[in-house]
């Protein structure tokens, strides 16, 4: 990416090697695990997180610094942040509407957020309650390595796609999974949140077409975001998992939905044609 010009966003708290402590807020902390980049079953998760509490230091949260980051990757990834603030003011006042930026939240192993208690092997998360994306950036190295994702546009691609969750709660996307919470089956509200996100990996796409019109992009990037979509389909990690595939237990798209959707984002730039709620097939 070419983000030299690109301004780093001063929305940032840096919590990066402040312990967390306390008790799990149970009322959100489902919706903020359906928003993980990575899918996971959520009673899994709320067990590992029970752990990593337990094993955190007990004593009060405290606030990271504000603003940009010095170093290289808290700076990139505040450019990147910069860049979508930048982007989807522009499409909501284009639209009549007004932007209100989210807060991203970088920090080490496990975070306190008004969902409850997230951690790092959920993956990047947006917390709808208290509008911010959080991110362990030991994740890019997860893409790299594990994922085998490397490229900084496929760092961009995460931040983006949790900031099209953001975009979502703006626009009230986030009543429909809190509409099918406690009330909908496993099966059903999993294919609502296989829906929820794909749209943000579509949306991820029209930041990505309007960031190509600034010039940020450079030649592979694209490919970048692409082969990091594919790797972390529904499909592909529990192939990697568990050897065997459950559809009916996505919650985030197959790697072909994933890719499908962000393509479309990145090749139109038009919010609307990221309708997943209305697409007869995903």
């Amino acid at each position: 990416m070419e983000l030299g010009d690109q301004r780093a966003s001063e929305n940032v708290e840096d919590r990066r090697g402040i312990g967390v402590g306390g008790g799990i807020g149970i009322g959100g902390i489902v919706i903020a695990i359906v928003a993980a980049f990575l899918g996971f079953d959520p009673g899994e998760v709320l067990q590992t997180v029970q752990q990593v509490q337990e094993a955190a230091p007990q004593s009060a949260q405290q606030r990271g610094k504000e603003g940009a980051p010095a170093d290289e990757l808290g700076q990139f990834t505040a450019k990147v942040l910069g860049s979508t603030e930048d982007v989807w003011t522009e499409i909501f006042r284009a639209s009549g509407g007004t932007y209100r930026k989210p807060k991203l939240v970088l920090y080490t192993r496990a975070v306190r957020s008004a969902c409850g208690l997230g951690q790092a092997a959920m993956g990047p998360f947006y917390c709808p309650n208290d509008e911010r994306v959080n991110i362990d950036l030991s994740f890019f190295d997860d893409l790299r390595t594990r994922f085998h994702s490397p490229g900084d546009f496929a760092e961009a691609y995460v931040v983006a796609h949790e900031v099209g969750h953001h975009v979502q709660k703006l626009l009230g996307t986030f009543q429909k999974l809190e509409a099918a919470q406690g009330r909908a089956s496993k099966e059903q509200f999993n294919a609502i949140s296989v829906r929820m996100e794909l749209q943000a990996d579509c949306y991820a796409g029209v930041w990505g077409y309007q960031a190509g019109k600034k010039k940020q992009l450079s030649a592979g990037d694209i490919e970048e975001a692409l082969n990091a979509a594919t790797a972390i389909g529904d499909d592909r990690l529990q192939k990697q998992s568990q050897g065997y595939v459950v559809p009916e237990s996505f919650t985030h798209g197959s790697s072909a939905q994933r890719v499908r959707w962000f393509r479309r984002g990145i090749e139109s730039g038009r919010p609307a044609d990221c309708d997943t709620f209305s697409a007869s097939s995903l």
